[in-house]
């Protein structure tokens, strides 16, 4: 048997010992170079119509479309956590959808009531964050107004603005904080704030999906806002997952013309871009961990593959290392519930 003795004299060369700074918990804690707190944090939320049951999302454990009454009271449970943002999707049946996406504006859509309501129950308790997107409104499942060209269907960048700008409109008059434009056209940045500015709505700021790509890691949000593409894909106007430069162009054009923040969408497979972004802007970063990689990590625990805590733990703290000052979680309540964090 292999008997070791430890050295008399301490080895040459290691003066320098990191492991002295890991020696225990509290010690590590001490010397942590990144942290999060519960308002690091914005909740997502689908909202719907009318006042029936939860309806759990089978891509998403754990997730569920609620009516605006379910929507306050997870409201309330994720304030008594400490997160006090939330971002808000509308998700509609097909029988109130259209080709032009007319509900998107709809002052009584779920999004409208679920803003007034919040506004009423919680004031300026809370801040309140909402999509503007017309994919979940539209039957096609685009994010923009569909033409029929010589080449086919296409989107038309111009006429989609306006259908943002008056959904934008519509969430700013019901209370919005702040509006998210996600479609991903050209300029429609400085069209909301144009008209969100000429309706009198100086105060409400916009956080803009400036980065955001064609993923595949979007599926189980599709199903869960019932907005997946009747044909073809969104690779027109998402971009491509090869392109990184392109990432920082998107950002300064949509900080250039109003966005008070800006995200990145996805997170994980992204970490390179946020750090990029990073010291490239003095705006908010917003890292958005989506339906995928929280259906990733969840599929991989009930396999019993990996310690679910542990695992989330490190994606969210990876994102708020690599840049991100706010993120945007499906992991979040249940992490701060259950003290992963």
């Amino acid at each position: 048997m292999l008997e070791l003795k430890k050295p008399k004299t301490p080895l040459q060369n290691l003066s320098s010992r990191p492991r002295r700074l890991r020696q225990s918990a509290a010690l590590r804690e001490s010397v942590a170079e990144t942290h999060l707190r519960p308002a690091d944090f914005i909740a997502p939320f689908f909202v719907m119509p009318g006042r029936g049951p939860a309806e759990p999302v089978a891509a998403l454990p754990g997730v569920s479309r609620l009516c605006v009454d379910d929507f306050l009271r997870e409201a309330e449970r994720a304030l008594r956590l400490g997160v006090r943002s939330f971002l808000l999707f509308g998700v509609l049946p097909e029988e109130a959808k259209d080709p032009l996406g007319a509900s998107s504006a709809d002052p009584e859509g779920p999004v409208p009531r679920a803003l007034r309501a919040a506004r009423k129950a919680f004031g300026e308790e809370v801040v309140l964050y909402t999509d503007v997107c017309l994919c979940a409104h539209t039957t096609h499942g685009h994010c923009g107004v569909i033409m029929e060209t010589p080449r086919g269907p296409r989107i038309d960048n111009d006429l989609s603005l306006q259908r943002l700008a008056a959904m934008a409109l519509a969430h700013a008059e019901a209370g919005a904080d702040f509006v998210a434009p996600s479609d991903m056209m050209d300029g429609r940045v400085a069209y909301i704030r144009r008209a969100l500015d000429q309706a009198g709505h100086t105060e409400v700021g916009i956080l803009s999906y400036a980065v955001k790509y064609a993923s595949a890691f979007y599926g189980p949000f599709r199903e869960a806002a019932k907005s997946a593409p009747s044909f073809g894909d969104r690779q027109s106007y998402q971009m491509d997952p090869r392109n990184a430069r392109e990432a920082l162009k998107e950002a300064h054009l949509d900080e250039a013309e109003g966005a008070d923040m800006l995200m990145v969408k996805p997170a994980l497979a992204y970490l390179d871009v946020l750090a990029r972004l990073r010291p490239t802007t003095t705006l908010p970063l917003v890292a958005y961990n989506v339906s995928g990689e929280y259906a990733m990590l969840k599929a991989a625990a009930r396999a019993g593959a990996l310690d679910e805590a542990r695992a989330v733990r490190e994606v969210l703290f990876a994102l708020k290392r690599a840049g991100a000052d706010l993120i945007v979680s499906y992991h979040a309540l249940e992490a701060l519930a259950s003290g992963w964090l």
